[in-house]
């Protein structure tokens, strides 16, 4: 196959695309032998597989089980190219995207995948506080704290709080399963490494404004999980808000407080601090690019944009856009590449239609719902290898996924000692929490 590819001239449309998230990489893909030049602009040389965050937080993986170099990826490709930078500022009359270091790359598509970043909602001392779960550096940091507090606890016993107490803001599917692994963290702690911490005394608490956990989903997955959640030690805390976030713990709207030994905040993203602002034009809801059906940006000729980034219609209503999902991430940087090549080749463009295929999530071992648009909801363990299939399915690298079946392969007979490191490194403090640029 690499035979058969064009080669590529100079004469060749340049194609930027910055970052190399779920989005970006899909656009390369399908850009990948065509007769464009093509270069990925991230200010990580590497893709981070966002869906198992949590996993390398909670110390259930490590971070390069879960990430993969953009190199390695296109090695063999002839017209993809990786550039890493990060990018200041788009010049949109110069058609330039200009980098940190000073330079620049022309272009003649530029692809918006820059993700997305926490969003704090203006509630007061969350972005201090808070510990948001959106990037590998954040994940890195998470786990440092968590192990760090629990060392803390175990040589400083406090009588009057012989236990540790996290608290989980959101009750989506990340601060489920964040929480869900949370609660093993702990028992595996306790039990494995003796660690004296009370674990009856200990909680692990998911504060959300909806009345119920997973609120996507159909109301008896949500059930199941709230009760397995509260089975395994989880309370819940639905209905109330958090109103602000101190560096000892939280207070709510109800006007209780909770102290804590953490906040992890997964309470939604936006593309707020991100080149999604950048953009000319009213901005939208959760800072994202408004796009046309076809995923282009209106006024910007050859400019598009995908993934968290865009507001992705759904192609059913003109009103309706797509959750920030890695599925939708997926789909239309696929449809972002095929338009470009008919942009390129003088078709007309088609407008993306966005196919639901459920959506997923895990509440610890042998537990998880998977809501499917036909058929019932899986639960428990059925739903539970139904997740590990999927997620190894998109998992990038066979090194990865043989990495991570073995994992939990052993995981689920036996907890191992696991990869429970505090492992000190030079993330800087003001580098924005988002996945892309």
């Amino acid at each position: 196959m690499v035979d058969q590819m064009p080669e590529v001239v100079s004469a060749h449309p340049q194609v930027v695309i910055v970052g190399g998230g779920f989005a970006g990489l899909q656009v390369a893909e399908g850009l990948d032998g065509a007769h464009v030049r093509v270069t990925i602009v991230d200010q990580h040389n590497f893709h981070t597989f966002l869906p198992l965050l949590y996993q390398v937080a909670t110390a259930g993986l490590e971070p390069a089980d879960i990430a993969y170099p953009i190199r390695t990826i296109f090695g063999k490709s002839r017209n993809v190219t990786f550039r890493h930078g990060r990018v200041l500022v788009i010049d949109w009359p110069a058609r330039q995207v200009l980098l940190k270091d000073g330079s620049h790359l022309d272009f003649d598509h530029l692809v918006l995948a820059t993700g997305a970043s926490a969003e704090f909602f203006g509630v007061k001392g969350a972005r201090e506080h808070a510990l948001p779960l959106y990037t590998l550096a954040d994940a890195r940091h998470l786990r440092n704290h968590l192990l760090l507090a629990l060392e803390r606890r175990d040589a400083h016993p406090v009588a009057e709080r012989p236990g540790v107490t996290f608290v989980v803001v959101g009750a989506g599917p990340t601060g489920v399963e964040t929480a869900g692994a949370l609660i093993e963290l702990l028992e595996v702690c306790v039990r494995r490494d003796r660690l004296q911490i009370d674990l009856a005394a200990s909680e692990v608490v998911i504060v959300d404004p909806v009345d119920r956990v997973l609120a996507p989903f159909p109301r008896t997955a949500s059930r199941y999980a709230a009760r397995i959640l509260t089975r395994r030690g989880v309370t819940l805390r639905l209905g109330v808000s958090v109103v602000e976030v101190l560096d000892d713990g939280v207070v709510l709207s109800d006007g209780s407080e909770i102290e804590a030994d953490g906040v992890i905040w997964a309470a939604g993203v936006s593309g707020t601090g991100t080149l999604a602002e950048s953009v000319p034009g009213p901005p939208t809801p959760q800072r994202r690019v408004p796009v046309d059906a076809d995923l282009s940006v209106p006024g910007l000729e050859g400019v598009w944009a995908v993934g968290d980034a865009a507001a992705v219609p759904t192609g059913t209503r003109d009103s309706d856009v797509c959750p920030q999902l890695a599925p939708v991430a997926i789909q239309s940087g696929r449809h972002c590449a095929a338009q470009i090549l008919a942009s390129v080749e003088g078709r007309p463009t088609a407008p993306f239609r966005y196919r639901d295929k459920g959506i997923m999530a895990t509440i610890g071992r042998r537990a998880a719902v998977a809501a499917l648009p036909r058929g019932p909801v899986l639960r428990g363990t059925l739903g539970w290898l139904s997740w590990l299939g999927l997620h190894l399915a998109y998992l990038i690298g066979f090194r990865n996924r043989l990495r991570v079946l073995l994992n939990w392969t052993w995981r689920y007979f036996d907890w191992p000692s696991g990869p429970r490191l505090i492992v000190a490194d030079a993330e800087t403090a003001d580098e924005p929490h988002s996945t892309g640029q």
